[in-house]
């Protein structure tokens, strides 16, 4: 039998340390948005005979001005461009660039007669023959292109503020009247209390660890991660309300205090919420380290907060219903 109850303050004490540095972290840096959220251009393309250097493509398509570029290698052969212009004439002008640097379009050598696109060439007899210019194929791929106007940005950004708000809300309305029958030592509403302090726990670590991510290795904050940070919301709250769950169950047959009562039922349902997070996380492991670029922000947002919403769930939820029972008491 772990005495995690009675040693709570240990883990109450990490899980402070945490949110205070992600907080801190937070309010220093903040969020590096991306477009999702500020606006712009985003364009992925796989280059087939090797990547140019990147100093060179930033030359190439700085010239167009197509307002704070940004240019990021992935794996050996992709790249990624992020600019504020999302007109598709910059569109078409960055890509027809990158077929300059790449010497993808025309064969050089063709002569023109008259019109773009016509090579000349002279038959054994004198005859001057023209025929359509064949183009070389193209030195890369295009992957990806989403152009967000700031407008739209703004609309998603505030629309993900207020969607995590209901989303607590209705968890606490949800519990509380899930757990109305139980009344003693602790109000049903309590534990939703208790719940949703454990959700800003996972949410704030989760959102620390992106904003250095952010300032140090340039990670950006887009709609997945919203995505990410509901589900991180679902899954967390699982968690716990199986504890509290067992605790419903414990008390009326428990003749054990409420802290040791707590503890019990904690004791009963670690090894299961262990088990269970492992597995997704062994899931989402293999999905980061072999899956696409463009879902790696995403799954990491997971992998973090299923990991910080399995701690919470057995070190913060729990102890923090047996502190406001003996709160109560005291007072009483």
């Amino acid at each position: 039998m772990y005495q995690i109850i009675q040693k709570r303050n240990i883990y109450l004490f990490l899980s402070g340390a945490l949110v205070a540095a992600s907080m801190i972290a937070l309010l220093l840096w903040g969020f590096n948005y991306g477009i999702d959220f500020t606006g712009g251009t985003l364009l992925e393309v796989r280059f087939k005979d090797g990547r140019p250097a990147v100093n060179d493509v930033r030359q190439a398509i700085e010239g167009l001005e197509p307002g704070n570029l940004i240019l990021q290698p992935i794996g050996e052969s992709s790249l990624i461009l992020r600019f504020q212009d999302t007109s598709e004439d910059k569109h078409q002008a960055v890509l027809e660039k990158l077929r300059e640097l790449t010497g993808s379009g025309k064969e050089e050598g063709t002569e023109k007669a008259g019109e773009e696109g016509v090579d000349v060439s002279v038959g054994e007899d004198g005859t001057v023959l023209t025929t359509p210019a064949e183009s070389a194929p193209e030195a890369f791929e295009e992957l990806r292109y989403d152009a967000i106007g700031p407008a739209i940005g703004r609309e998603l950004k505030n629309k993900s503020i207020t969607a995590i708000i209901i989303v607590l809300i209705m968890i606490v309305l949800y519990i509380a009247w899930a757990f109305r029958k139980v009344s003693r030592p602790v109000a049903s509403w309590k534990y939703g209390l208790a719940a949703t302090f454990a959700l800003f726990h996972d949410v704030i670590i989760t959102m620390g660890v992106f904003a250095v991510l952010g300032r140090f290795y340039g990670v950006e904050i887009n709609t997945p991660f919203v995505a990410a940070i509901l589900t991180v919301l679902g899954y967390s709250i699982n968690d716990t309300i199986v504890v509290f769950d067992r605790i419903r169950e414990n008390l009326p047959k428990s003749e054990e205090d409420f802290e040791n009562t707590v503890n019990v039922s904690v004791n009963q349902t670690i090894t299961r919420s262990i088990s269970t997070s492992l597995t997704t996380l062994l899931a989402l492991s293999s999905i980061l380290i072999f899956g696409g670029a463009s879902i790696r922000d995403f799954v990491l947002a997971l992998c973090i907060g299923i990991f910080i919403g399995t701690y919470s769930s057995i070190f913060v939820a729990s102890p923090i219903l047996v502190i406001w029972e003996k709160m109560t008491a005291r007072n009483a």
